[in-house]
């Protein structure tokens, strides 16, 4: 027990420190490097304080959020699903959240009092509408919602969704660069109304989910025995669900697609520190905001002043870290 406590420990001291040296390196590094004593004092060079304030701050705060949601989305699917190899995007929510953006950029939309959140709304509506489609669908075919039955389900929708997308992009003319530049990921030049428009999302995700967390560890041995220790299944599917979907169609609706980062981030803690969604949760949220400052950082310095998408720098990183992973627990396996 002792061992184990300090495993945890250990865990959450590496993780919290990870996260404030993200944070910083991110706010101080990139085309020009800013020393984080101009965050509270702005007389010594103003022209750097305004960048911290509207450029740099807020964008390393959205990469945060982003990151910790998708992570916390992969740990909450991964467990629900009992599918290491899932992640926020299994169930077609970020296909749907895509078609709502990409018909906006392809159809030219633009609501007045929305104005340039016309997108990120429309976005999250076709984030919510799959949403809804999907398990309408799955309990249509299989009233006791089944976990194949949902990634079956999922995987038929995200491919009619992804073949929309498809069609829009060999039909778009100029908007064509403004599609792709969405789909492979950006948290540029979003500003504090991104943030401000994402964090409920995230809070109320984050706590449906965290609320769950002992459910989803009765679930890991299946429906029947988490039945069994007084767990109302299919309801606790429902709120897990839910909660994953409203944090993977905010971060898609703010950020665009950005892959790897809830698949790899909850695989890792959980080779670490075991599948106790009580510490798999929080780590998952923590290193995946870490993850996706850091990867942002990369984007936009590797090759300044060109910044490249985020989703790149995070396939990047996150396929040959997972296929590591997978080759060295199929050798475990095998051995």
């Amino acid at each position: 027990m002792y061992l184990k406590n300090r495993k945890y420990i250990y865990a959450y001291v590496t993780s919290i420190a990870l996260l404030l040296c993200s944070l910083w390196i991110g706010v101080s590094f990139g085309t020009v490097n800013i020393p984080l004593s101009t965050l509270w004092d702005k007389t010594t060079d103003p022209i750097a304080y305004s960048i911290l304030w509207k450029i740099r701050m807020p964008r390393v705060i959205l990469a945060a959020i982003v990151g910790a949601s998708l992570a916390i989305a992969g740990a909450a699917f991964q467990g629900l699903l009992k599918n290491p190899l899932a992640d926020p995007y299994t169930l077609g929510i970020s296909s749907g959240a895509s078609v709502g953006a990409v018909m906006t950029i392809f159809l030219g939309i633009s609501i007045p009092f929305l104005g340039a959140f016309t997108l990120p709304v429309f976005s999250m509506a076709g984030a919510a509408c799959t949403m809804v489609i999907v398990l309408s669908f799955a309990r249509l075919v299989d009233r006791s919602m089944k976990m194949e039955t949902l990634i079956l389900t999922g995987i038929i929708f995200s491919s009619f969704l992804g073949s929309c997308i498809s069609l829009m992009v060999a039909l778009t003319g100029e908007e064509l660069r403004a599609i792709i530049g969405w789909l492979l990921g950006s948290v540029s030049m979003r500003g504090w109304s991104y943030v401000n428009m994402i964090l409920p999302f995230m809070i109320i995700g984050t706590s449906i989910i965290w609320f769950n967390r002992r459910e989803l560890n009765a679930m890991i041995y299946g429906e029947e025995r988490a039945q069994y220790l007084g767990v109302n299944v299919k309801r606790s599917k429902y709120m897990i669900l839910a909660g994953g979907s409203i944090l993977t169609g905010s971060a898609v609706a703010a950020s665009g697609t950005i892959g790897f980062v809830g698949l790899v981030v909850p695989h890792m803690i959980r080779l670490l520190v075991g599948a106790d969604h009580r510490h798999l949760l929080t780590l998952s949220f923590m290193n995946g905001a870490s993850l996706l400052v850091i990867c942002d950082l990369v984007s936009r310095t590797i090759i300044s002043p060109v910044e490249l998408p985020i989703g790149v720098i995070t396939s990047f990183i996150g396929a040959p870290v997972f296929a590591y992973i997978f080759f060295k627990q199929r050798r475990k396996v095998v051995a």
